[in-house]
């Protein structure tokens, strides 16, 4: 039940990873994969020889994901962008899958949860200095994300979809505060922390239906036109913001939960049901109505391979 070189390989692509290269593999290789999903995340469980690899670079088309590595055992050397990453166990790194990398590993084990780069909400400029850094495992909220993404790599299959989805939102958003904090102590921008003050409050008050521009706007002293300046450059205008996190809280909320369309969209601020379904279907693609009975666990898919074996949005509105 150990996989060959070719066979590991193919079902590590098959997991969304770039294409390696592995310059001390040879007949005598031998290694584990599996993976999980868990809502939006993939975990995938990799347990390894000795190796030094060379990740080549993906078309930009391929870049939806972001890959945090998670250590549980052995040590890693990564280079990837302006960083030099050495890992030792509980250490963690965020990669860029469409970014060429290079790494030294002993025989190791690690989690890599493969995150939509979306919901990470990190600005080009900050992703160039965190691709490639080590953060430290063994404290602070890096030591969550270590712990987070050893236990749901190993108990994903456990979840309710509703389930999912919700610890799914939890683990990214310990994995935002790990990497905000290592961006160490510079102080952001007055708009910038402005920015995230707002979207913390919109956050908090998706339930209100009284939640909108002029009310938000009004909250924080400043003017509509100010407030519109302000997510000028961000993927969301203010108002398709507060839209998205809406729907996103009634399909999780709709998933399982045995509620009705109608009851669900109203506590979420969608006073008219036929207006929301339009408007749910045009997002997700199905009918609100779908998940109401849903009860399904996450699609789980884990392999292990051996010798002989063949192993949205629409952007701003």
């Amino acid at each position: 039940m150990i996989g060959n070189l070719e066979t590991f390989q193919d079902e590590l692509a098959a997991s969304g990873f770039p294409p390696l290269v592995n310059k001390l593999a040879g007949a005598s290789f031998r290694g584990r994969i599996a993976t999980r999903d868990l809502g939006p995340l993939r975990l995938v469980s990799l347990e390894t020889p000795e190796s030094a690899c060379l990740g080549r670079e993906r078309d930009a088309s391929d870049g939806e994901n972001l890959a945090v590595k998670v250590m549980t055992w052995g040590r890693t050397r990564i280079e990837q962008g302006r960083g030099d990453a050495e890992l030792g166990p509980a250490d963690l790194v965020l990669l860029d899958p469409t970014r060429t990398f290079r790494f030294e590993s002993t025989a190791a084990a690690h989690v890599t949860i493969l995150v939509p780069r979306r919901e990470l909400r990190i600005r080009p400029a900050q992703l160039d200095r965190l691709i490639g850094v080590r953060i430290d495992g063994s404290h602070g909220p890096g030591a969550l994300v270590s712990v987070l993404a050893r236990e749901s790599a190993r108990s994903a299959t456990e979840f309710r979809e509703a389930e999912a989805l919700r610890s799914a939102a939890a683990v990214v958003e310990l994995i935002a505060v790990a990497l905000e904090a290592r961006l160490g102590d510079e102080q952001p921008a007055p708009d910038e922390w402005l920015r995230d003050r707002i979207t913390g409050y919109i956050e908090a008050r998706l339930a209100d239906r009284d939640l909108s521009p002029p009310s938000i706007a009004a909250a924080h002293y400043i003017s509509v036109r100010r407030l519109h300046k302000l997510f000028e450059d961000q993927p969301l205008t203010v108002a398709a913001l507060i839209r998205r996190r809406r729907l996103e809280r009634c399909r999780a909320e709709l998933t399982g939960s045995g509620r009705t369309v109608t009851a669900v969209a109203a506590r979420w601020g969608f006073s008219d049901p036929a207006h929301f379904s339009k408007l749910f279907k045009a997002t997700y693609g199905y009918n609100a109505g779908a998940l109401v009975a849903s009860n399904r666990a996450p699609t789980t898919k884990t392999r292990t391979v051996g010798p002989g074996k063949d192993g949205g949005d629409q952007g701003r509105q």
